[in-house]
């Protein structure tokens, strides 16, 4: 039998969640809330699914294993917390929370209830990613020296205005990067490993009514030896494919989405040519660089597979909530030395 989950939020990511669970052979769509009930009775109408009338019926109904949070981010904590103390198994839209406070509070109130906690890092799922990973594990790069995302985004004025909540801390826990980068910064610390320390710039440069960053700039130490960089920005017409690129004495990966475009070793396999072909022109959307919405929905679907599975195994998740916690942890490091000027050490 299907693992039902309930979705909480409406907006426009629960369409690919949505859209991820109708395709997740071991999942299905019960039902859904949101605050705005009008929205809730369309999206349940355009995906043939119950509407709740508030998050504790939700919970409480025994027709539900599962809970899916898609609400803006900073109102991720109180429907996990609910969803965990119903023994409901949680797995919440990137970041896991926008604190690591608060991100503490989810893990710990998952741990407590024996319930399942995952969180939405699809991009791991990817294929160039994964391939990306098993060359760091088995030592292909040599000696890291170098480890950089870049996500130079563009984003409207209206993007920032069609929600109250968009560009606020308390909802949205930071800018270009909490909001857009946060799934680079995902992947390259699960590459990289621990960053050791940060110094960073943060400003606000061409957006109007928002109280977070359109640009950011971060230096990093890794706690492997390796230095590194991160770029965010939601100012960069029209919008470039995000990047993450891995440099080491002994070969260089770039990943521009989900393409390879850069995969050379000095000591190189038969695999190799193949990669290289396979891995070049994957990408098929926009990846969210001008159009929040041109995403596809594949890696949510791997996601969701992989969640089932830990669920029906009693396993932990591959993304649990102590690996969706890094990155906030990193983001957090990045504003408090933006705001210090101050060079931050992570624990």
């Amino acid at each position: 039998m299907a693992i039902r989950f309930g979705m909480v939020g409406c907006g426009m990511i629960s369409n690919f969640h949505a859209r991820a669970i109708a395709d997740a052979p071991d999942a299905t769509l019960v039902g859904c809330y949101s605050r705005d009930s009008a929205k809730t009775r369309a999206f349940a109408e355009k995906y043939d699914c119950r509407v709740f009338d508030s998050i504790d019926t939700m919970v409480e109904d025994p027709e539900i294993d599962a809970i899916t949070i898609c609400s803006p981010s900073g109102a991720h904590l109180e429907p996990a917390l609910a969803a965990a103390a119903a023994g409901k198994h949680v797995i919440v839209e990137k970041p896991l929370e926008i604190t690591t406070e608060r991100c503490d509070q989810i893990i710990a109130a998952a741990a407590n209830a024996n319930v399942k906690l995952g969180v939405t890092f699809q991009s791991r799922f990817h294929e160039s990613a994964r391939l990306m990973k098993q060359a760091v594990e088995a030592g292909r790069f040599g000696t890291i020296t170098l480890g950089d995302a870049y996500v130079k985004w563009f984003r409207t004025q209206q993007y920032y205005d069609s929600g109250a909540w968009r560009g606020t801390w308390k909802l949205d826990g930071g800018g270009a990067l909490m909001n857009q980068a946060i799934h680079s910064v995902d992947l390259l610390l699960w590459l990289m490993g621990p960053v050791a320390e940060v110094h960073a710039r943060t400003a606000t440069m061409t957006h109007e009514r928002i109280e977070v960053e359109d640009v950011a700039i971060a230096n990093l130490l890794f706690r492997n030896g390796a230095l590194g960089v991160i770029e965010a920005t939601t100012t960069a017409f029209p919008g470039c494919l995000k990047r993450v690129e891995i440099c080491g004495s002994g070969g260089t990966a770039i990943l521009e989405e989900e393409d390879l475009k850069q995969w050379r070793f000095a000591e190189e396999t038969a695999e190799d040519e193949a990669i290289r072909k396979r891995m070049a022109g994957k990408t098929e959307t926009g990846g969210g660089a001008g159009d929040p919405a041109a995403i596809g929905h594949h890696g949510h679907t791997l996601l969701f597979n992989e969640f089932t599975a830990a669920i029906r195994e009693d396993r932990v998740p591959l993304i649990d909530g102590t690996e969706g916690r890094r990155s906030v942890e990193l983001i957090e490091a990045i504003y408090q030395s933006a705001r210090s000027g101050q060079t931050v050490k992570l624990a």
